[in-house]
């Protein structure tokens, strides 16, 4: 097995699989001010969301998820150092699998699973240290803050925990919505929250807060680029402001700014 690395148990990258990638792209970067970078050696069309460096990417949603129904998503990348070990690791605690192990040359290694409760997250190892994405940034730009609604936040949370590593870092009491879990690594630094899922939601989901200067002005202009606006902008404890939106062609994400 590779070596541990900082990135390991980590959100490393970040796609959006969506119905018109010219129109997303258009969105995002006027939104957030990514800059895209064409992946030459992709076998199907893929653009690179870049800020300094590559986070994410998006490309069109397949024909088989568009066939059974998939709507546009975000999907968010931990690091592993062995993605077929993982996968059995996962099925053996419950999960699902959407794609087993499969390698992008001269890059790496990926499988897409699904948790316990039923929520898509991805997995991946750089075989390649210059394309190896870096985890945990903070600037304006970067996915700051990795949300999942569950249907069984304590359940959910062990998976990961069994998985990952990943440790409880605070439990925020929201009376009737019941716990908020905040979870990260053994640095102890929050990387986001676990909480069950009111019952208006329609399945489990992970959701991605990307950094801006001013949620409130951003959440405008996501309104006037054609997005809409499902929840906020709001503060949340501590100060920092967010808002859960969803793009134009249908996909959620989230924002958000840390306080003055």
């Amino acid at each position: 097995m590779p070596p541990t690395t900082a990135a390991t148990g980590r959100f490393v990258w970040y796609d959006l699989m969506t119905t018109d990638p010219g129109g997303a792209k258009s969105f995002y970067t006027s939104l957030i001010g990514w800059s895209i970078t064409p992946f030459q050696t992709a076998p199907e069309p893929y653009d690179m969301w870049t800020m300094d460096a590559p986070v994410g990417g998006v490309m069109a949603l397949p024909a088989e998820a568009k066939a059974a129904g998939a709507p546009p998503h975000w999907l968010g990348y931990v690091a592993v150092d062995d993605v077929d070990a993982t996968v059995a690791r996962a099925v053996e605690l419950g999960a699902g699998t959407l794609v087993p192990g499969e390698d992008i040359p001269n890059v790496g290694r990926f499988a897409v699973l699904t948790d316990p409760q039923g929520a898509a997250f991805c997995i991946y190892h750089s075989t390649n240290p210059e394309w190896a994405p870096s985890a945990g940034a903070q600037g304006t730009g970067q996915v700051s803050w990795h949300e999942l609604a569950t249907t069984d936040y304590a359940g959910a949370f062990e998976f990961y925990q069994a998985l990952f590593g990943w440790k409880i870092t605070d439990d925020m009491d929201m009376g009737e919505a019941g716990v908020y879990r905040m979870f990260g690594m053994d640095d102890g630094v929050p990387m986001g929250g676990i909480f069950n899922k009111p019952a208006a939601m329609p399945q489990c989901a992970w959701l991605y807060y990307i950094k801006v200067p001013d949620v409130d002005a951003a959440a405008a202009k996501a309104k006037e680029l054609g997005g809409q606006v499902v929840n906020g902008p709001m503060e949340v404890p501590g100060g920092d402001r967010i808002v859960q939106c969803l793009d134009p062609q249908g996909a959620m994400f989230a924002l958000h700014s840390s306080k003055e």
